[in-house]
């Protein structure tokens, strides 16, 4: 991208005011533009279609199909896509699972409100942006033994586990993903296996040993 050229921008997130917010931080910012806003994976791979952003802005917790499942919808279609996570999760469990679909960079919510500039201005250059903080803790679980934690998981179990957390049932979970529901059982069953979860709160209890909810009580 040339220097002095706009940036145009699509933000991705459920909540409209969290939108409007994010729409007037970057805004403020002479080099970049918001040229379309999306609630949920479907509306924002549409939006996408149609605007054809220098860079897309994109929860990962989105109602249904996930920021991820989005990301990788946007990702089939253009692979040159630039897509720049932004989430409440500072597990680096999540910036990990968005890097290895494609994402340009990961940001969360807790960073300094400048930081989400500068990240959209850096992936619209070519170049990825983590957050320091996410970072660093990717960095040291590189250097640690892998274990059988989130690293076991395929990318379509990950997805069917953040589903099962929210407390989505097979079959919507199916529609959601595109999938059969013979499909997903069959993934909720991989997921027991490989996280030594043999019933449904022992699988809540290991999603939460990954970050993905509060811990709960033992059973």
């Amino acid at each position: 991208m040339s220097s002095g050229q706009i940036v145009t921008v699509l933000l991705v997130d459920d909540h409209a005011v969290v939108r409007e917010g994010y729409r007037r931080l970057l805004g403020n910012s002479p080099s970049i533009r918001v040229v379309g806003e999306a609630a949920d994976a479907q509306s924002a791979y549409l939006a996408w279609q149609e605007h054809r952003p220098d860079v897309t802005v994109m929860d990962i917790a989105l109602p249904g199909a996930s920021g991820i499942e989005a990301l990788r919808r946007i990702r089939a279609r253009e692979p040159e896509a630039r897509v720049l996570m932004f989430s409440m999760y500072e597990d680096p469990v999540f910036a990990s699972r968005a890097l290895q679909a494609g994402a340009r960079g990961y940001v969360t919510k807790a960073a300094a409100p400048q930081v989400l500039v500068e990240a959209v201005l850096a992936v619209a250059a070519g170049k990825a942006f983590i957050v320091p903080s996410v970072a660093q803790e990717l960095a040291l679980r590189s250097l640690a033994p892998e274990g059988g934690s989130a690293e076991s998981l395929s990318p379509r179990e990950f997805e069917v586990l953040r589903m099962l957390v929210d407390g989505k049932s097979v079959n919507e979970i199916a529609q959601s993903l595109g999938l059969t529901p013979k499909t997903v059982a069959n993934h909720q069953s991989s997921l027991r296996q490989k996280l030594g979860a043999g019933s449904a709160v022992q699988l809540l209890q290991a999603a939460a040993r990954l970050g993905l909810v509060p811990r709960v009580p033992a059973a």
